[in-house]
This record gives structure tokens, sequence and C-alpha cells, in this order.
């Protein structure tokens, strides 16, 4: 169906988590990784945050596929190591302290399955270091132009904190003039939950 953005697996989720996925952005990420990420691919975790979808990425992709993970904070990367090893799931794992514009110095020349971003501040640290509109762009671009078809880049947006909104703003901008014939892009919000609820923007290169 035109528009559409077809899962690559059916999963099931657990029924704990059946109703989350309506509500709680995480559960929904980590539903369409789930559907999308597959043994032996090559996936990227531009803002490893606290792991959670490192992990989850370290799994899916199974011991013969790749994940690179970046941060620019060190605390982020000592709490997904910390994680990983928990996990024993480590070995799966290139983790690298970078800013995610620079994404492609630490790639291999090979086409990615999937790109995954947490926007904003680091739960737990200094929120006054967030990440930057241009920079985000930078990012998704740069992850863009190694996208394998079928391939997706799903990125949560908060917009609650200081220059939230700017960065949403240009975002959506850059991800609204991209080929319609070349991708599908989408955006998940909720429209009746208080405060400022984050967004999911989801970018389908189609086959």
């Amino acid at each position: 169906m035109p528009g559409c953005i077809p899962l690559r697996r059916t999963q099931s989720l657990p029924t704990d988590h059946q109703s989350d996925v309506f509500s709680k952005a995480t559960s929904i990420v980590h539903h369409w990784l789930s559907a999308h990420v597959n043994h032996g691919d090559y996936v990227v975790d531009a803002t490893c945050g606290n792991g959670y979808d490192t992990v989850l990425l370290a799994e899916l992709v199974g011991e013969s596929g790749r994940v690179v993970a970046v941060d620019i904070q060190e605390a982020a990367l000592a709490r997904t190591r910390d994680r990983l090893v928990e996990a024993g799931l480590l070995a799966r794992v290139s983790l690298k302290r970078m800013s995610h514009e620079h994404i492609l110095d630490v790639l291999d020349p090979e086409e990615i399955q999937c790109a995954v971003f947490n926007l904003g501040y680091l739960p737990g640290a200094d929120k006054r270091l967030v990440t930057a509109p241009n920079a985000t762009v930078a990012a998704h671009e740069h992850l863009l132009s190694r996208l394998g078809p079928g391939g997706v880049i799903i990125s949560t947006v908060y917009t609650g904190h200081a220059g939230g909104k700017e960065e949403a703003e240009a975002l959506y901008v850059w991800a609204t003039g991209l080929d319609g014939k070349q991708f599908a892009v989408a955006r998940h919000e909720w429209v009746n939950l208080d405060g400022e609820p984050p967004h999911i923007l989801i970018i389908h290169r189609r086959p």
C-alpha cells in the first residue's frame, strides 16, 4: 500500500508490554526495532544514553551482526558498557565517544539496516548538555546516506527542554524535504497527554 512502512518480521510483545506500546516512547521504538532488525545486520545507536536501545540492538543482530554506539558523554558510554557486560553482549558492540555528526568517521563503508536516536539530554545527568539542531540534522543526513533499502532511522524527539523545540523544527523541516519516492517519513505523537510528550520520527528507505 502506498505510503505504508512494511515490517520485516512479525513480533509478539510480552503481555506486560502490550499496553506500553501505545503510551511509552521506549516501548514503541523497541517494537519498531524488533520488527526491522535481524541477525547479521549492521546498525547504529547514534545517542546511546543509558544503553537500553544499544542492548536491544545487540540482542537483535545476533552473534553475526554488529552495533556501533556513540555518545558525547563518557557517563553515557559507561552506563551502556555496564548494561552490555551484564547482558553478555559487549563483544557485539563498538562504543565510541563522539558527537553524532561525526558518525561516518567510525562506520565501515557498508550499508546499515537501522539507526536510532534519543535526542535531548542524558537522564540523570547535566540537563544543559543537549543535542543541537545542526549536529542532529547532519547526523541524520550522514546515516541516511548509508541506509540500505528497507532500512529505517527512528528518532525520539523531546521538546520540553531548552532548545528542544528548535531542534525538532530543524529536524522536521529537513525530513519533510526528503524525496517521497525514495523515503517514507512518519511522525508518531500523543495529542491528549499532559506536559510535552516526545515525538517519534521514522524514516524508511523504500526497497
